[in-house]
């Protein structure tokens, strides 16, 4: 409810669309892109979050079906990154696997893979995306590419 009424919220509007043209002063402003204002993982405290419980909360494979996300087989990848050792290893050593977190699907994974130097090898599982497209606004490197998928697949919502 606004103190100033319908009238006052249709002139208000007016005024941010047609005179301001969105550029109000009040608006918060970032200093600097999402990914550069990443901090690493050593800073802060790990965070231990409890088992989802099937009922309000769930794992994220359950929660990615929900999305009806379709994918159809053979297409080509629509994640790629141009160098997977070397995002390895400017990624994981300061934010130890800042991927895994950011990522609301699970798309991105650190296995363990003995043979490479850091003991871990940077994984995509691209049928889990839900094309939210946070990887290429929060990836520290910016060497993550999301591409729209080809065909037009995507998640498709549902209400339940």
């Amino acid at each position: 409810h606004s103190p100033l009424g319908a009238i006052g919220g249709v002139l208000y509007s007016a005024l941010e669309a047609f005179i301001l043209k969105g550029r109000v002063p009040w608006t918060f402003k970032h200093k600097t892109p999402d990914y550069a204002a990443t901090k690493p993982a050593d800073q802060f405290p790990k965070i231990e979050y409890p088992k989802p419980d099937g009922k309000i909360s769930f794992d994220i494979l359950t929660s990615v079906s929900r999305t009806g996300t379709n994918h159809e087989e053979d297409q080509p990848v629509h994640l790629q990154v141009k160098d997977w050792d070397a995002h390895t290893e400017k990624a994981y050593p300061p934010f130890k696997g800042l991927e895994n977190r950011f990522c609301p699907a699970g798309v991105y994974e650190y296995v363990e893979d003995e043979s490479k130097p850091l003991g871990v090898r940077f994984q995509i599982n691209s049928q889990n995306c839900i094309h939210c497209k946070t990887c290429d606004i929060k990836a520290p490197q910016q060497d993550i590419n999301w591409q729209v998928p080809q065909g037009g697949e995507g998640p498709k919502y549902y209400m339940t």
